[in-house]
């Protein structure tokens, strides 16, 4: 079996989120929003998951779209790392 280009750039279990805090060193707050189906009315609701990742070289910052991956946990609340900053913010700057 071969894998094809495309699937060699996804990594298992890799997820896309944005940066919506970079004030601690190496490590980055990243959001990722879903839409989930209400268990007993069938709406939509928006849902959204927090989670620390790693930065190793502090590359990210507030409002860019990265692509994460799951590690070895390395704190209390850390075990995801960034792979790639898919897209940067532009801000008013």
């Amino acid at each position: 079996m071969s894998k094809t280009a495309e699937q060699d750039q996804i990594a298992k279990g890799a997820r896309m989120g944005v940066v919506s805090s970079d004030a601690r060193d190496k490590t980055r707050k990243v959001v990722i929003e879903y839409q989930a189906q209400h268990p007993k009315y069938g709406k939509y609701v928006q849902r959204r998951t927090v989670l620390h990742v790693h930065d190793e070289n502090t590359e990210s910052s507030t409002g860019d779209k990265v692509e994460i991956v799951p590690c070895r946990p390395m704190s209390k609340t850390k075990s995801w790392k960034i792979t790639r900053v898919v897209e940067r913010h532009v801000g008013d700057e």
